[in-house]
C-alpha cells in the first residue's frame, strides 16, 4: 500500500504499522488524533518539548506562492522554514526528526548548503546523495561507550553488524540491544515505509558513542544527548567525505521491531544477506580509539 493512501487511524496504525512508528507517535500524543496533524500542530510541539526552539518552523505547501522556485533545502537555510505538505506522511516524520535531533538536521541542511555553493544544485555530488541517503535511510545506533574490559566485546558486536553476521548481532547478542546499543530510527523515509512494513525494508546504520548510563535516561534527555553526539560524530567522520561509511541493517530483525523473531526468521538469506565478496569495510569503525 501507498503510504498517501494509509490513513491517520489510531487502529490501523496498531495493527499494521512498526513499533518505531507508533512508540513515537504515542510518545507524541499523537495517536490519539482524530486527523492528519498540521503544520501548526507541529509547531505547537516545538513548544512543548523545548524549552528555547532553535529549529525552523513548519509551513504548510499551500502557503509557498506559486512562483516560489527555491531549492528545498535553500528555504531551510534563508527562511528558517521547512517546507511541509499536508496529509503528508513523508513530510510528517520529517518534521518529527527535526522536533527529536534539531542540531543534527541543521547540520546536514548546513552541509547541503556547502556543496550547492561549491558546485551547484545540479547534478547532485557523491557527497550530496550520501547525506541524502542518511537523512532519508539513516538508522542511529547509541553505543554506550563500555568500561576498558568491555571495548573489545562491544567493538566485536559492530564488527559482526558490518560484516552480516546475523543471528549473532540479533540473536546471540539480543541482550544488547535497547540496554548497551539503543537504535533511533533517523531516516524519515524509512518511518515512512514502516507505516506497512515489508520484507526487505533495510536503513543504513551508524554507530554514535554516548556516555555510560544513557539507556537510563528519559527518551528526551536521551535525544538531547544523542544529537550533540551525532552532529560531533559526523563531523569527525568528515562530513560524508568519507567512504565506505553506513552499511544495511535489515530493520525488522531490530529486537522488538517486528514480530516473529524466532531463528528461523533470521535463516532468511533473502533478507539477512550475506556480506558481498569484495566489500569494503566501514570507515567508522573501530568505535573507540
Amino acid at each position: 500500500m501507498q503510504s498517501d493512501s494509509i490513513p491517520f487511524c489510531k487502529d490501523y496504525l496498531k495493527k499494521h504499522a512498526s513499533y518505531p512508528v507508533t512508540i513515537l507517535l504515542d510518545e507524541l500524543g499523537l495517536m490519539s488524533h482524530s486527523k492528519f496533524p498540521s503544520p501548526d500542530v507541529l509547531n505547537e510541539l516545538t513548544s512543548r518539548y523545548h524549552k528555547q526552539w532553535t529549529g525552523p518552523v513548519f509551513k504548510g505547501q499551500s502557503q509557498f506562492s506559486e512562483d516560489e522556485q527555491r531549492y528545498y533545502e535553500t528555504i531551510i537555510s534563508e527562511d528558517g522554514v521547512v517546507p511541509t505538505r499536508e496529509q503528508s506522511w513523508h513530510d510528517l516524520f520529517n518534521a518529527l526528526i527535526w522536533l527529536q535531533f534539531p542540531k543534527t538536521k541543521s547540520l546536514l541542511n548546513e552541509l547541503h548548503i556547502s556543496d550547492i555553493e561549491a558546485y551547484g544544485v545540479n547534478p547532485r555530488t557523491a557527497r550530496r546523495n550520501r547525506i541524502t541517503h542518511f537523512d532519508e535511510c539513516g538508522v542511529v545506533l547509541a553505543i554506550e561507550e563500555p568500561r576498558p574490559s568491555g571495548v573489545e566485546s562491544l567493538e566485536v558486536f559492530l564488527q559482526q553488524l558490518a560484516t552480516h553476521e546475523w543471528e549473532q548481532v540479533f540473536l546471540a547478542n539480543r541482550g544488547r540491544w535497547h540496554a548497551e546499543v539503543t537504535p533511533y530510527v533517523f531516516g524519515h523515509a524509512n518511518l515512512e515505509m514502516m507505516l506497512n512494513p515489508f520484507i526487505g525494508l533495510t536503513g543504513k546504520w551508524l554507530a554514535v558513542s554516548v556516555p555510560q548510563g544513557f539507556s537510563e535516561l528519559d527518551k528526551w534527555q536521551q535525544r538531547a544527548v544523542l544529537d550533540d553526539a551525532m552532529s560531533a560524530r559526523i563531523s569527525a567522520l568528515d562530513a560524508f567525505q568519507v567512504t565506505p561509511l553506513l552499511k544495511p541493517l535489515p530493520l525488522l530483525g531490530v529486537p522488538l521491531w517486528h514480530s516473529p523473531q524466532d531463528a528461523k526468521f533470521y535463516q532468511n538469506k533473502d533478507y539477512f544477506r550475506p556480506l558481498r565478496q569484495g566489500s569494503k569495510p566501514t570507515k567508522q569503525l573501530p568505535l573507540w580509539v
